[in-house]
């Protein structure tokens, strides 16, 4: 049964349009008489070059890089990644103790061992603890730009150079943001990206996986297809070891596709504004002893999402927010031990326990891996846990006005001065 008028309909409803507008909409939709959609990216009437593909291809002049593979989750792009760069067994892998729980668990998924790293006053991975926690079993780096902001990428890409490991960088939460006037996703070996419905570009669930190597799209396309044919010649014997292997299914429909595709054009116009919007706020925000804002490695590539603020500690921080709360301003804390975050480590006690799908559990006890296992425990990083429990929060608006950033910075400044006098 193929997809017609009325699952489009359906669609149209999702939008909450009237009953009234609903049936104009029809009747427009029944004065034509067209053949109904092919919502299969591949092997329909466009050869494969619909929706998905055309999302891929502007992806690809958004970012500048060769390759964009869309996936139908980021979770499945982080996967794809994986797999493209060979995370295995007996190997390690650094992800930061603050990112969703995704980002760590697809290590284990891989059957690889992750390794929970600090971070720094940027909130992302902290460059020298990733120094200090790589072993002759760390395989790859996981590079997490959370809230909009770009990680260190100078000095983690010098690291990971110096030790021969492989980049993956997850840009879920910053699409559209860049470091040294590089596009996110573009600086490591790999970049993945998540379109799910709450991050800056959105198809309700969908994501990318992005690089200029074409070995490791090549794998990553065959690892979402189920790692069968994506070579020139798809019957053809394997012309290099690593060419053929097992995979999954995480296709992007054309439905999703389509979503994306008009996201990615509206991607650097919101991105700016947004830019715009939290410049505006934090330039007027004043910094003193005990109150700082969230340092910005590279202010120009900040995808500008969140603002984020630190007080001198936990209960100053909680003080802070209730002052700002009373003269209007919002704003919430990250870090609260009676709230189950899965985006920090503490929380993680599928990898804290060691916990796997099946009894045997790999990769905790795996024969491949030849090293010593992290000490896993609630405080394993305390300086994430630190910069978490003393930070503020606050999600920027692309529509701030000069007169909204002006009330908002003397919320801010005035919340301060109250609290610490």
């Amino acid at each position: 049964m193929k997809a017609g008028r009325e699952e489009l309909m359906e669609i149209v409803d999702l939008w909450g349009y009237s009953k009234d507008a609903q049936e104009q909409i029809l009747a427009i939709l029944q004065s034509e008489d067209v053949p109904p959609p092919h919502l299969f990216r591949y092997y329909g009437p466009t050869e494969g070059k619909g929706k998905v593909w055309q999302a891929e291809r502007l992806f690809e002049e958004t970012l500048g890089t060769k390759h964009a593979l869309a996936v139908n989750s980021g979770t499945s792009a982080l996967m794809s990644a994986a797999a493209a760069a060979g995370i295995g067994p007996g190997m390690e892998v650094i992800v930061p103790g603050y990112t969703f729980f995704a980002s760590a668990s697809i290590i284990v998924a891989s059957r690889a061992i992750p390794v929970i790293a600090e971070i720094d006053d940027s909130l992302n991975l902290d460059a020298d603890d990733v120094e200090r926690k790589i072993t002759p079993q760390t395989g790859a780096i996981v590079v997490v730009h959370m809230k909009g902001m770009p990680a260190q990428m100078d000095r983690i890409m010098e690291i990971a150079k110096k030790h021969d490991l492989i980049v993956i960088e997850d840009v879920a939460q910053a699409c559209g943001g860049s470091f040294g006037g590089k596009k996110l996703g573009t600086i490591g070996d790999l970049g993945c990206f998540s379109f799910d419905f709450y991050k800056i570009a959105q198809s309700g669930e969908g994501g990318f996986v992005a690089t200029d190597d074409d070995y490791l799209n090549m794998r990553a396309q065959s690892w979402h297809d189920t790692a069968a044919c994506w070579r020139p010649d798809r019957y053809a014997a394997e012309r290099r070891e690593g060419e053929l292997f097992c995979g999954e299914n995480y296709r992007m429909s054309e439905m999703s596709g389509a979503v994306a595709l008009a996201q990615i054009r509206k991607l650097p116009g919101y991105v700016s504004r947004l830019q715009a919007a939290k410049k505006k706020v934090r330039d007027r925000i004043i910094e003193r002893d005990g109150f700082s804002l969230r340092r910005q490695p590279d202010p120009q590539g900040d995808a500008s999402t969140a603002l984020v603020m630190f007080g001198p500690d936990a209960e100053t921080a909680l003080a802070i927010m209730g002052a700002m709360k009373e003269r209007g301003v919002g704003a919430g804390g990250r870090f609260d031990q009676t709230v189950r975050d899965w985006h920090v480590f503490n929380f993680w006690e599928h990898i804290l326990e060691q916990k796997t799908v099946t009894e045997e559990g790999c990769p905790f006890t795996c024969p491949y891996y030849e090293g010593t296992l992290p000490d896993y425990g609630p405080e394993m990083c305390p300086n994430t846990l630190d910069y978490l429990s003393r930070s503020l929060h606050m999600g920027v608006s692309e529509f701030w006005t000069d007169e909204d950033a002006e009330k908002i910075a003397e919320g801010i400044n005035g919340a301060v001065e109250e609290v610490l006098g």
